[in-house]
């Protein structure tokens, strides 16, 4: 949940503002932590929600039992494969190592195009401000290319990042392919 009450009234929020938008929650179809309190208040407000599980964590009762529907797949990576399929937009809020995970999932799959979907980072708290310097620092010292790095969407605000994720389209990459084949020659 973190550490601050704010983490969850962000979550609530969001899941009010899902839910009045007419989206419908994907998410891991845990029942637990901040993503219990967004796909149950998803639910309060009449929203459907779609969970995504792996048999291991299902058999450890971590599955949230009032969602709509429970995909049950195999392993962590079938997860994230299913997850991306079945989803437009992919929203992170606060989190640890599976956030990471996932985050970076997207942002290699944007990157190479394979996915052409918004990602957004709601930044409660700064929270994610480390990570954003990191990926700066990295466009700085030639490791992240600046296109890919404007495929993230960043707000504190849930209207805003939702209304930032809706005007979505992708950044025209050009030739990067090429380009870094060229820089390697050097």
């Amino acid at each position: 949940m973190g550490c601050r009450a704010s983490y969850r009234e962000a979550a609530a929020s969001l899941g009010e503002l899902i839910a009045q938008s007419g989206f419908e929650l994907i998410y891991g179809g845990a029942n637990v932590g901040l993503m219990k309190v967004l796909a149950d208040t998803v639910m309060a407000h009449g929203g459907k929600v779609t969970g995504v599980m792996p048999h291991h964590l299902i058999s450890k009762e971590v599955a949230h039992p009032d969602i709509d529907q429970m995909h049950e797949v195999h392993s962590m990576s079938e997860r994230k494969e299913l997850m991306v399929a079945i989803s437009d937009v992919f929203l992170a809020m606060p989190g640890g190592f599976g956030t990471l995970d996932e985050l970076a999932e997207i942002l290699t799959l944007s990157q190479l195009r394979i996915i052409d979907k918004p990602l957004g980072l709601l930044n409660t708290e700064n929270y994610f401000d480390a990570l954003l310097q990191f990926l700066d620092h990295g466009v700085a010292e030639g490791f992240v290319r600046q296109e890919h790095r404007q495929n993230i969407f960043v707000s504190k605000d849930a209207d805003e990042l939702l209304a930032m994720l809706g005007n979505f389209s992708p950044v025209a990459i050009g030739k990067w392919i090429d380009d870094i084949k060229q820089e390697s020659q050097h």
